[in-house]
């Protein structure tokens, strides 16, 4: 079934437009800082992965977040969403992927946007340690992509570790928000701001594992097909940017998702145009798609000048409550 809740979104009229949605919200609009608890979970082939926690009662409901790209428990949504957890005594971790989490990862292979692997092995590790406690799956830009490709892999065996997920600002169709990422204004604020740190990170592990990367090409990368086809796709066993963004997009499997699962998407996210947005023809019935006109990509500011972000994790938690 289909329904939207009564908390529809509407961007505040003193900042319109996409850009100035998600440029304002990550730059000036800032969560509280949160007490987080470091956790380390080592991987079967020899790598990590770090977690970072907020605790609460043992059976209480626990709230993951799979973070966007190079993006950490230091986001502005991640910290926004741990508040709300934290303020309803329920348990909330965030799952950094590969290398993100402050620390460059031991192996050869990141992180990329349909690492559904690595997804299962947090979900099962989670579900273990409390497995009385609801367990909630969030999943951000990235994130959510490789948290709905999970979902759409597993179909009905996914309701064994997950009883509801919500992804926001999922590039759905990563070749059309590669596309639009790679050109113009996009391309000389969001695609150049994130090449500078997945560039310093893929020439360090250039550097720890040497003849595996074309470092001067790397160097000189300037768009997302660029850097995808040197890097994303050469570690992680696809021929090109293109090979892997057709083969990683959660949007073919949004079908075979049987949690129920809320999918955030602003019509104006720069990131991914309102066209490759999926309809209610794409989904499951399990899958609840909210779009309304404004919000930017992970931003959705509201309130008067100053502003605030507290309608993002608001939204998630009413979901969550209303399916309990």
């Amino acid at each position: 079934m289909h329904y939207r809740d009564d908390t529809e979104y509407r961007a505040p009229a003193w900042l319109p437009g996409g850009h100035l949605q998600t440029i304002y919200s990550s730059l000036f609009i800032h969560a509280r800082p949160i007490a987080y608890r470091r956790e380390r979970l080592e991987l079967p082939d020899g790598d990590f992965i770090d977690f970072d926690r907020v605790d609460g009662p043992q059976n209480a409901p626990k709230v993951v977040l799979f973070h966007g790209l190079e993006g950490s428990a230091d986001s502005h949504y991640a910290r926004g969403l741990m508040d709300r957890v934290q303020a309803r005594g329920w348990q909330g971790v965030v799952a950094h992927f590969r290398g993100c989490s402050g620390e460059d990862n031991r192996l050869p292979r990141a992180y990329f946007a349909g690492d559904s692997q690595d997804i299962a092995h947090i979900l099962q590790h989670l579900k273990s340690q409390h497995p009385a406690a609801p367990l909630h799956a969030v999943g951000v830009s990235l994130g959510g992509n490789a948290l709905l490709k999970w979902l759409g892999e597993q179909g009905d065996a996914a309701r064994a570790l997950v009883e509801r997920a919500a992804a926001i600002s999922a590039p759905v169709d990563l070749t059309a928000a590669g596309k639009a990422l790679d050109r113009g204004f996009n391309r000389r604020v969001y695609t150049a701001r994130f090449l500078k740190t997945l560039k310093a990170k893929a020439l360090r592990k250039a550097a720890l594992f040497p003849g595996l990367l074309d470092v001067p090409a790397i160097a000189a990368a300037t768009t997302f097909r660029e850097f995808d086809t040197l890097v994303t796709a050469h570690l992680h066993g696809f021929r090109d940017a293109e090979d892997y963004w057709l083969r990683v997009s959660s949007k073919p499997l949004l079908n075979s998702i049987r949690v129920p699962t809320l999918v955030i998407n602003a019509r104006n996210d720069p990131f991914l145009p309102a066209w490759a947005l999926p309809t209610t023809d794409d989904v499951a019935p399990q899958v609840t798609l909210d779009q309304p006109a404004g919000g930017g990509h992970v931003a959705f500011p509201s309130g008067p000048f100053p502003g605030n972000l507290d309608w993002l994790p608001r939204r998630l938690m009413q979901y969550f409550d209303r399916h309990r």
